[in-house]
């Protein structure tokens, strides 16, 4: 398991739309190169991905709740249940999980990928700011 911490100045209810935002997710995750389902976060909703480099698998919201977001995703091989927590002082923290004989060949790739994620979705929270 994987966990880093980051405070994203950001209005909590802007970082949960980047994070329920589903199919705008490979514009910040590199991991996903697309996604394909209905376009607001459903809860259980299957969500069609492809991963780099070219696996496809599916992706599900597996708990949205205020200060918690869970996404689990899969491809063959290779499975991560990832956590994304909302604390106080605008905290973020984001745990996540891999399984599989694919994540095994991978874990060293994915040291630091958690503090990675977190810079990208502080990124990707300031580009919608000054956009709106």
């Amino acid at each position: 398991m994987e966990q880093a911490t980051e405070a994203i100045p950001a209005d909590p209810t802007a970082i949960r739309h980047v994070l329920l935002d589903v199919l705008a997710l490979p514009e910040w995750n590199e991991a996903f190169l697309t996604i394909d389902g209905p376009e607001q976060a459903e809860l259980g909703a299957r969500y069609a991905l492809q991963v780099r480099p070219g696996l496809a698998g599916e992706l599900q919201y597996t708990a949205v709740e205020a200060d918690r977001i869970e996404i689990t995703w899969q491809v063959p091989g290779f499975r991560e249940v990832g956590i994304w927590t909302i604390g106080p002082d605008r905290q973020i923290t984001h745990t996540f999980e891999q399984s599989g004989p694919l994540a095994t060949v991978l874990r060293p790739a994915y040291r630091n990928v958690a503090t990675i994620r977190l810079a990208r979705l502080a990124n990707r929270v300031r580009q919608l700011a000054h956009t709106a």
